[in-house]
């Protein structure tokens, strides 16, 4: 792995990029073409301190259209910042070690924790298996992604006489949090845990999808104006009313997992994506059977795709956690797929028996 932070300037735009490269050579590749069903994952890197990604392929591709492709991917695991924004190419390094003509992104992508992105039909297996194009040098392939990882960009004034003005940017967010902060014009009240707590039913109804059902409906919250909430605590409450006034995360602390059902709830979609970046952030071999319970109780797919392959990298640890014991007695279908991936990750790395190598 190999970066470095330059600044270039592309057409009016200066952006400060940082490059990066991930070399990924795998060993016995016509068997794992011929026995993979699903994917396989590289070893992880990271391109600034805090984030992982790693490649995948799948050796059958993605869907019908490329089942004879080999399909290959960059995913981000985690970050502390997203989403993130990169350029990327892939090529394959044939026999004589040189590279072939890459497969580049047609613009920059932005990645979110759990996204992966890259070409489904990246070069037909037939190709690849044919010894005269040099691809699988002693059956090894190795595929090199090169790219720049785009944080933030700026504009550069240029030598026009034109005039220009800068717009700023308007403060929304900012505005409209003023108004919750300081309960201004409100015209409805919701009861927390005995705590009452001033708000805007319209603001409520343009964000989330269960506050405008409750105040389009005759029900006794329209009538009264005044909402009971027995299952949140003030501080997960407040969590979530903050980022439905302002739009951004939380200070989640140690709560993610409370304002994650929270959000569930009011189908606060965006907050939930925030809250299962903290959660994969905070992953560790003691949480990871409870937060796979959480994951698969509230339908978030990326946080519990993130679990998954924890629990497989770790699983002798966490076989021995009071939440895993726990999670065998009240969730035995979770206990299977994580059976499952583990099994699945344990083939990638059987070497292939003997009569595959004649």
């Amino acid at each position: 792995m190999s970066q470095d932070t330059r600044d270039k300037t592309w057409g009016y735009k200066q952006f400060n990029m940082q490059n990066f490269s991930c070399r990924w050579t795998i060993h016995n590749f016509r068997f794992i073409l011929e026995e993979m069903r699903d994917s396989i994952r590289s070893p992880t890197f990271s391109i600034e301190d805090n984030d992982k990604w790693c490649l995948r392929i799948h050796p059958k591709g993605v869907d019908e259209e490329s089942s004879n492709y080999l399909s290959v991917n960059l995913e981000l695991l985690s970050s502390r910042k997203s989403p993130l924004t990169v350029w990327f190419k892939f090529w394959i390094i044939n026999a004589k070690g040189e590279k072939n003509e890459p497969v580049t992104s047609p613009k920059h992508l932005n990645f979110l924790p759990g996204y992966q992105r890259g070409y489904k039909m990246f070069i037909l297996r037939d190709f690849l298996l044919d010894h005269s194009h040099g691809l699988l040098p002693e059956d090894h392939f190795t595929l090199l992604c090169m790219g720049f990882l785009v944080p933030y960009s700026y504009s550069i004034p240029d030598n026009s006489t034109e005039p220009r003005i800068q717009v700023p940017k308007g403060p929304l967010g900012d505005d409209l949090g003023e108004l919750w902060k300081n309960s201004s014009f409100t015209d409805c009240c919701l009861v927390v845990a005995g705590q009452e707590f001033r708000a805007h039913k319209a603001i409520l109804a343009a964000r989330s999808p269960v506050f405008r059902a409750m105040f389009e409906h005759d029900t006794e919250e329209s009538r009264k104006n005044r909402i009971e909430i027995h299952d949140l605590k003030p501080e997960v409450f407040k969590a979530m009313m903050d980022f439905i006034y302002t739009g951004k995360e939380p200070v989640l602390h140690s709560m993610a997992d409370a304002v994650l059902v929270a959000a569930d709830k009011y189908g606060l979609e965006r907050l939930k994506v925030m809250c299962e970046s903290a959660l994969c952030r905070d992953l560790s071999v003691k949480n990871a059977a409870y937060t796979l319970v959480l994951a698969d109780r509230h339908s978030t797919g990326q946080l519990k795709t993130q679990v998954l392959n924890f629990i497989t990298a770790h699983a002798s640890e966490v076989s021995q956690t009071a939440s895993w014991k726990l999670m065998v007695d009240s969730c035995p279908h979770l206990v299977a797929e994580a059976y499952s991936s583990l099994a699945s990750a344990q083939c990638n790395l059987l070497e292939p028996p003997p009569n595959r190598l004649k």
